[in-house]
């Protein structure tokens, strides 16, 4: 079995080091990058699993790394920041990011989301045997390659997009809350007040082409949550 590679993108060595030592311990493979270029660079020529990247680096940030990596790989992604309002967390979310950490971190902590995360993307892989295809219309949904195709057309989108549009078309006509949804997905408490669930269906639609004008594969109802309409 390939050992599980992580990348480490942090311009503090003292840091990355810190990272590194305890994935070590927990079997990991790292990779560690100085800056967000490099983050880029390994996540192209090596196979990574899941990245940790800083979102303050020099040369490029972990903003415009994520946008980049994002284009042609799904892997996770944990950001690492200093800011900690709840509105940096949202729009590192927003931005691409899997996970939320701040520093100061308990590099435990660090290590218990990364296996969080890589749990999730596990369990996701194969939701139903009986079920490997998921179809509705157009849209054709591979769980096992985390794929999606819309009239033949593939379709990129985020591990935490397409978690939730999984989750969603698994269970057709079911309405599930924000709430639900985020504790599904996320595998965190949820805080009230929270939009993350709303802007990353709102993406979701967007990238599926829905619009005014057609019939919207995933159906908001009112002050309970959101379904998946066949």
């Amino acid at each position: 079995m390939k050992p599980v590679t992580i990348l480490i993108a942090e311009d503090e060595p003292e840091i990355a080091d810190l990272i590194e030592l305890h994935l070590a311990k927990e079997g990991y493979r790292c990779i560690k990058a100085a800056n967000g270029l490099e983050a880029v660079h390994a996540v192209q020529t090596n196979p990574v699993n899941l990245a940790i990247l800083d979102i303050m680096m020099p040369v490029m940030d972990g903003y415009e790394a994520t946008r980049r990596i994002r284009e042609q790989h799904h892997l996770p992604i944990i950001f690492l920041s200093a800011k900690t309002s709840d509105l940096d967390k949202i729009t590192g979310l927003v931005q691409g990011a899997d996970d939320y950490v701040t520093k100061p971190f308990n590099p435990m902590e660090l290590v218990a989301r990364v296996n969080a995360q890589l749990r999730r993307i596990m369990q996701f892989a194969s939701p139903a045997p009986s079920k490997s295809v998921l179809e509705a219309g157009g849209l054709v949904i591979y769980p096992e390659e985390r794929t999606v195709y819309l009239y033949g057309k593939l379709i990129e989108l985020t591990p935490k997009e397409f978690d939730i549009l999984l989750m969603l078309a698994s269970h057709p006509k079911k309405v599930f809350s924000s709430e639900h949804i985020f504790r599904q997905v996320w595998g965190e408490a949820y805080f009230e007040g929270s939009n993350t669930v709303s802007v990353h269906i709102r993406t979701l639609r967007k990238k599926l082409g829905e619009d005014l004008h057609k019939n919207k594969l995933i159906k908001t109802v009112w002050g309970v949550g959101y379904a998946f309409q066949e």
